[in-house]
């Protein structure tokens, strides 16, 4: 048991590698503005520029790992990203930032990919679940932790955020070196070649099953993302919070992550998958309701504002291990692969999300809340067509 903690512990320390390369840096937006003489836009699309490629390269990153193996694709993949760290944090202006955030989101993806397939390769049933639910819930303290360091670094200075993101991947990286096992073999590995990597994204995308759990997926996670991306905005124009003040909304959202998490970790091997995954739509749905609700019947505050998106993550947490499992399980012999179809879609729509849809949004909370219920309707209406949703099963193709 304490070997399977270690292994989770490290998994989700991979994971978690990406929302702090998000999270961290949203309190230092307006001392970046001044020092590399950009507008609040011109940094915001400093999201974008990472969460693009991040999302592009998703797809590669599980298809290297079935062919060179978990453990050499995470040192490349943290390997890069600490350079580009370093990068931006010496870049003289938006444009260098630019080009480094970038290369952080090429390589950034690695370990949330390998981490999520190597779950699935070390762990069978509920096991599996417990296990997926222990990484997603050390990996929800990542949003709140992230800010709050970067509170506490802005006071050296905004390039002190980026070297400790150069100094988290190495040490992620070194944790991964020592304690996890190699966990795709010689014998199983598969040529790296583009045409079987397009062969393989062909056969998991006409895979329908797995497109519509995958979406859903993605869809869930956006509908919080939202506010995650707007942070800036959200908290600083709309809820009078400063730049050190970020905890006040990723504490108690990560806090329904966690608590979410927990639950998903209590019902696997007690409820069917298909009941867990109904009641936590029916939760989030709920949540959805209340914070328009909210928004366009009471005077705008840090309570009103927070508390319905808190709570809505506790159903999107309780759904998520599920539904991960469920797309990776419909492709096992490349599940690398389907590990980075299924990242993909999910950071598409986050990219989405950070170029087009928060801009248009940010304006009101009464528009983040009506994105957030947008996003959960559509992962409802896809969801609700599934196999999982009607228990029909899992069937492997």
């Amino acid at each position: 048991m304490k070997s399977h903690n270690r292994i989770a512990i490290v998994l989700a320390s991979l994971a978690a590698l990406a929302p702090f390369a998000i999270d961290t840096y949203l309190p230092a937006f307006p001392a970046m503005e001044l020092d590399l003489h950009g507008s609040t836009v011109h940094i915001q699309q400093s999201l974008t520029f990472y969460l693009l490629p991040y999302a592009l390269m998703t797809l590669w990153h599980g298809a290297i790992s079935d062919a060179i193996g978990r453990i050499a694709t995470i040192k490349w993949g943290l390997g890069v990203f600490a350079l580009a760290s370093i990068g931006c944090a010496f870049a003289p202006n938006v444009e260098t930032l630019w080009f480094f955030r970038a290369l952080q989101g090429i390589s950034g993806g690695a370990g949330n990919v390998v981490a999520r397939a190597m779950v699935r390769d070390l762990f069978q049933g509920a096991q599996a679940q417990r296990v997926m639910a222990t990484v997603q819930m050390l990996f929800g303290i990542a949003p709140a932790v992230a800010p709050i360091i970067g509170g506490w670094l802005l006071g050296i200075h905004w390039q002190a955020i980026f070297i400790f993101l150069a100094l988290y991947a190495t040490l992620s990286l070194w944790a991964a070196l020592m304690f996890l096992p190699e966990t795709m073999p010689l014998e199983k590995r598969s040529p790296l070649s583009a045409s079987q990597v397009i062969s393989n994204y062909r056969h998991i995308f006409r895979d329908k099953e797995f497109g519509k759990v995958a979406f859903a997926i993605g869809a869930n996670f956006s509908g919080f993302f939202l506010y995650v991306l707007a942070a800036p905005v959200f908290l600083i124009k709309h809820l009078g919070f400063n730049q050190h003040q970020f905890g006040w909304m990723f504490i108690p959202t990560v806090c329904g992550m966690v608590f979410g998490s927990y639950l998903a970790k209590r019902a696997a091997g007690k409820y069917t998958q298909r009941k867990v995954v109904k009641i936590a739509y029916c939760w989030m749905g709920a949540m959805a309701l209340l914070n328009v609700v909210v928004c366009f019947t009471l005077p705008v505050r840090p309570l009103y504002n927070i508390a319905p998106v808190a709570l809505f993550n506790i159903g999107m947490a309780l759904a998520m291990p599920i539904l991960s499992l469920a797309a990776l399980d419909r492709h096992p012999n490349i599940r690398g692969t389907a590990a980075s179809g299924q990242a993909f879609v999910q950071m598409f729509l986050s990219t989405v999300s950070a170029g087009l849809i928060v801009p248009l949004v940010w304006y009101h909370p009464s528009g983040l809340a009506l994105a957030m219920t947008g996003y959960f309707l559509l992962g409802w209406l896809v969801i609700r067509k599934s196999r999982l949703w009607a228990g029909s099963g899992q069937a492997h193709v």
